[in-house]
């Protein structure tokens, strides 16, 4: 059994499509297909139920798909380790990042860490799903780190870290019946449309979760996955918006939001139960060696426009 095997079997296990494995693996499709039917003919069974319409993980498929993972897993860290120790920090880091991340600058870390580490192969990915698809990609091994900003309640199966946290404001247009206030709570906010991010954010599900603790509908009429575009359709009318403090919505009325225990928790996550690679070990270095806030100062009374 070749690496090359279990490799092409994972691609298409968790692409459920041939076609999108052969893409991902920078392959054509029928040297894809004719490797899982040498796996398969290896194994004496058959790993897929194919159709005409879907490609199925098999009963034995399905058992194979961790052993396979867990396999090239071995086999990735064995050669960092000997890399490691013959010519300096190799291999290759996924890391999965925010479009917002408060004060922490991504750019120039990984860049200081790219000039310190020039073998390491460096891959970010922005998310545009929010938090939990990032930590779901960490839990099944396509990123090796990601930056979230989920409850601790949803981060079964990570290995993480805290590194700041930040408030919850309401953001608001100007002359808007609560801009006055020193402070607003959620039951204040009744009967208003709002902007926010997409469903699986972390901020967005706190703050379902908080509104549906209450008792109170919401209804989210516009959804965006970058928080420095709120302000703009808050400015135009179209809602009002409640949100971690980042220091990213300049020009509007932000008011802090008391009654809810909110905070919104920044984490770096690894996959539990899987050491740390060489690479990733030295990234998490890096960031701990790094001072940073994710909140914005105190306000004092009244809630005075982001910075």
């Amino acid at each position: 059994m070749e690496t090359r095997q279990l490799e092409h079997f994972v691609a298409v296990a968790e692409e459920l499509s041939f076609t999108r494995a052969a893409q991902r693996l920078y392959a054509v499709q029928s040297t894809v297909s004719a490797t899982i039917q040498a796996l398969e003919g290896e194994l004496g069974v058959k790993l897929f139920d194919r159709s005409t319409r879907r490609v199925a993980l098999s009963p034995a498929g399905a058992v194979f798909l961790p052993e396979a993972k867990a396999a090239l897993a071995a086999v990735d860290r064995a050669r960092e380790v000997v890399a490691d120790a013959s010519a300096g920090l190799r291999g290759s880091l996924r890391i999965g990042t925010l479009t917002s991340v408060g004060e922490l600058d991504l750019p120039d870390l990984l860049g200081a860490f790219h000039q310190r580490y020039p073998l390491v192969d460096l891959h970010v990915t922005v998310s545009v799903t929010g938090s939990t698809g990032l930590a779901e990609d960490v839990r099944q091994g396509r990123l090796d780190v990601a930056l979230v900003g989920l409850p601790e309640a949803d981060l079964a199966g990570l290995d993480t870290r805290p590194l700041g946290s930040a408030p919850y404001v309401v953001v608001l247009p100007d002359g808007h019946r609560l801009a006055g206030r020193r402070s607003l709570e959620l039951a204040d906010l009744a009967g208003e449309s709002f902007v926010d991010n997409p469903r699986g954010f972390g901020n967005r599900l706190a703050l379902d979760r908080a509104f549906e603790a209450i008792g109170l509908p919401r209804r989210v009429i516009v959804e965006v996955a970058d928080l420095r575009t709120v302000p703009a359709y808050v400015a135009a009318g179209l809602g009002i918006a409640v949100v971690p403090d980042l220091r990213t919505l300049p020009g509007l009325r932000a008011v802090p939001l008391s009654g809810t225990g909110l905070v919104w928790p920044f984490t770096i996550a690894t996959r539990a139960g899987h050491p740390p690679s060489p690479a990733v070990r030295t990234l998490l270095e890096l960031i701990s060696a790094r001072e940073f806030s994710v909140a914005a100062p105190d306000r004092g009374a009244r809630g005075d426009t982001p910075r």
